[in-house]
């Protein structure tokens, strides 16, 4: 017998499966699906159609010739509208539930690994952080099919999900994917200190820091070589151009 329709708690979860699965590789056999929907208690089948049906609402999905299904409920474009850009609200929210489904607290989840934290307000705030972290991190890497988006390396321990906007300056957008680059670790630390940067056309900018390098080839290999290169841009979450120019003027050591 068919399950009834999907309820609220259900599809924020699957909007949350949405940010967390490069769309391309998104099916009934993914293990990411087959996990979520095992935690909800619908079949993968049910649970990929649904990131299908999320699909067919995202307009930068549509820019690249790329269709969700074609069908999906009205309950779909509530939470989509509800969340598409409350990032913060989405994060916390949807991983709660996902705890909840599975009659444990946030902070029993595994993710999070917080046994060692003080009690009260603090431990909320940074029970939150880590929260709103690794949503940022599972969507970033996601958007970018798990691939450095300046060299193309594609292992996931030396990935990291580099803040656009500096976290510290920025109370407001540190959950938006839309600030967010996936680099290797070790351009995450030229970019997080300005020795490069991405400019608004979505194109590498070296500092003239490494002229004084520019006989070292390791300098050439990993930094210099890539001097106006176009950046491979994200499945989803396109950098804003906001974000970068500020980079590009605030941080990048010109």
């Amino acid at each position: 017998m068919a399950k009834n329709n999907w309820t609220r708690e259900e599809t924020i979860i699957a909007f949350n499966v949405y940010c967390k699965i490069p769309f391309k590789n998104s099916s009934k056999t993914h293990p990411t699906i087959i996990k979520y929907s095992n935690i909800i208690g619908r079949s993968p089948s049910a649970l990929n159609m649904k990131v299908g049906n999320f699909g067919r609402l995202d307009p930068e999905l549509k820019k690249q010739g790329i269709v969700g299904l074609g069908n999906g409920s009205k309950l779909d474009e509530v939470i989509w509208n509800e969340f598409n850009g409350n990032w913060e609200k989405l994060a916390f929210e949807s991983e709660e539930l996902i705890a909840k489904f599975q009659n444990k607290n946030i902070e029993d989840l595994d993710d999070y690994n917080i046994d060692d934290l003080p009690k009260g307000k603090d431990r909320e705030s940074i029970v939150k952080t880590r929260v709103n972290q690794n949503f940022f991190r599972s969507t970033i890497l996601s958007s970018y099919n798990l691939k450095c988006c300046i060299t193309g390396l594609s292992i996931p321990d030396f990935l990291i999900a580099s803040h656009i906007k500096p976290w510290s300056r920025d109370n407001e957008n540190r959950t938006n994917p839309h600030n967010g680059l996936c680099l290797n670790s070790i351009h995450d630390k030229a970019f997080d200190k300005g020795f490069i940067t991405v400019t608004p056309d979505f194109k590498v900018k070296v500092s003239d820091f490494f002229n004084d390098y520019s006989k070292d080839k390791s300098v050439n290999d990993f930094f210099i070589k890539y001097n106006n290169q176009n950046i491979v841009k994200p499945e989803r979450f396109l950098p804003s151009q906001e974000f970068l120019d500020y980079h590009f003027q605030n941080v990048f050591i010109k």
